[in-house]
């Protein structure tokens, strides 16, 4: 066990004396007080990683100590020391955040075992601490790019619903406008961020799969269903699940995900038993979930449930003046992940870039700063580096112009096919309307690069 520092505190001076030889053997720095204000002192200098409290003192007693220190170091175990043992003391010791209660006189070497144990839990919570400190740090608002008027108008939103106590939360807007982002955003900086988030993509996963995903299975619930599994709702207790592209369930899992949002209860699949959570369910959808009501595609007591607490994603072609910005900060990310040092772009290329329409929002661009940064030659990026995008857009009359150097023609084809589906959702048939193609000749080439 490392070193750490102990304040004794004891109005008797023999067991000042023996706690800190003790303790001081055992590799700890001791530091004692013969009352509460010496304490209070000592505190306010340095404060320790763990107190051991006489619970009767002459100034004050141990359990006026004990609440100033929960309101000082809320962190800091402390152990209350008394000669005259209650079960009624011993409760209300626990319940003012006493790590422990022990009673004189006292057993030295259960003592060291106990201030061990103690020191253990602190350092264990505080590598907690760090850890979900740093998982959440790169979803503070602060670095959530753009200073755009819409951006600022839904920052605004976002920080005011993630303090609110909103068990659902609609996230909408055009695919590539960062919903998976905001959401993120939104938990870790609530009071649920030190519980899990959890994400599930709704169209990625068939109808039956995704409710033993969500809600979880009973074993022999369905073939290879041979052990009861708890779903993502179990599974983030206390926390969030966010539910991406909502709009593309059936009606079947609309209907039993409506029960849970009313009743804060569900059923595993294959099970009778009601499993209560308490979690926050942020749904997301590119889709216009009016017309799909309206279209009898969603469920209309679902939609009105889940968009309590609406936030609409602005496109990028809406906050223009945020490209700038977003585009060197994901040219300061590829120079560190491909060790390049790419300056900055052109003032003409930015301004193309600025006035392209960006039909992928965020995604599209930073695919397409990705992809520039991988082909430059240059430590600053040109036109020529836009080729497959700014090309597209017919900014030239004589059509694509092909560089002195050259091009991957296969490259070329693989990104106009990421590119139609960018801008089409995802939609096949309508990206291969896009390219002049057959949707089978779309099938072959998704297949073909892997999209």
């Amino acid at each position: 066990m490392p070193a750490s520092s102990i304040l004794v505190i004891d109005d008797e001076a023999l067991i000042r004396w023996s706690l800190s030889e003790r303790l001081t053997e055992e590799g700890h720095a001791v530091v004692d007080a013969e009352d509460g204000t010496t304490a209070l002192a000592l505190v306010a200098e340095e404060r320790p990683d763990l107190v051991l409290l006489d619970y009767q003192l002459p100034d004050m007693t141990g359990m006026d100590l004990l609440r100033d220190f929960r309101q000082r170091m809320p962190e800091v175990p402390v152990l209350l020391m008394t000669g005259h043992s209650s079960v009624e003391r011993a409760v209300a010791a626990m319940r003012e955040g006493a790590y422990h209660y022990v009673v004189k006189p006292l057993n030295l070497d259960e003592l060291v075992l106990l201030v061990d144990k103690a020191l253990e839990t602190r350092r264990l919570r505080d590598e907690v601490r760090t850890l979900r400190a740093s998982s959440s740090a790169p979803y503070d608002f602060s670095r959530i790019i753009g200073d755009s008027v819409p951006m600022q108008r839904v920052k605004r939103l976002m920080r005011k619903i993630a303090a609110t106590r909103a068990s659902t939360i609609l996230l909408t807007g055009e695919s590539g406008t960062g919903k998976d982002l905001a959401a993120k955003a939104i938990h870790y900086n609530s009071d649920r961020a030190a519980r899990p988030f959890m994400n599930i993509t709704c169209s990625a996963i068939q109808e039956t799969l995704l409710e033993s995903e969500l809600f979880g299975h009973e074993a022999g619930a369905f073939t290879d269903a041979r052990k009861r599994k708890r779903g993502l709702l179990e599974q983030a207790d206390g926390g969030t699940v966010f539910l991406d592209e909502i709009g593309e369930t059936a009606p079947s899992f609309q209907a039993k995900l409506l029960r849970f949002l009313e009743e804060k209860s569900f059923k595993r699949v294959g099970g009778a038993e009601d499993v209560k959570v308490d979690v926050r369910v942020i749904a997301a959808t590119n889709r216009d979930l009016q017309a799909e009501v309206k279209a009898g595609r969603f469920r209309e007591d679902l939609y009105y449930r889940l968009r309590v607490l609406p936030i609409e994603l602005p496109t990028l072609r809406s906050r223009t003046g945020d490209v700038p910005i977003l585009i060197h900060a994901f040219i300061d990310r590829f120079n560190e992940e491909f060790r390049k040092r790419i300056r900055g772009v052109s003032p003409a290329t930015m301004d193309a870039l600025v006035g392209y329409d960006w039909p992928g929002n965020i995604r599209e661009l930073k695919n397409a700063v990705e992809r520039a940064m991988l082909l430059a030659d240059g430590d600053e990026l040109g036109i020529e580096d836009f080729m497959m995008l700014l090309g597209a857009t017919g900014g030239a009359d004589d059509g694509f112009v092909l560089p002195e150097s050259g091009i991957d023609l296969e490259a070329v084809e693989q990104d106009f096919v990421r590119q139609a589906l960018a801008r089409t959702g995802g939609n096949r048939t309508r990206a291969a309307k896009l390219l002049g193609i057959s949707r089978d000749q779309m099938r072959y080439r998704v297949d073909k690069f892997g999209l």
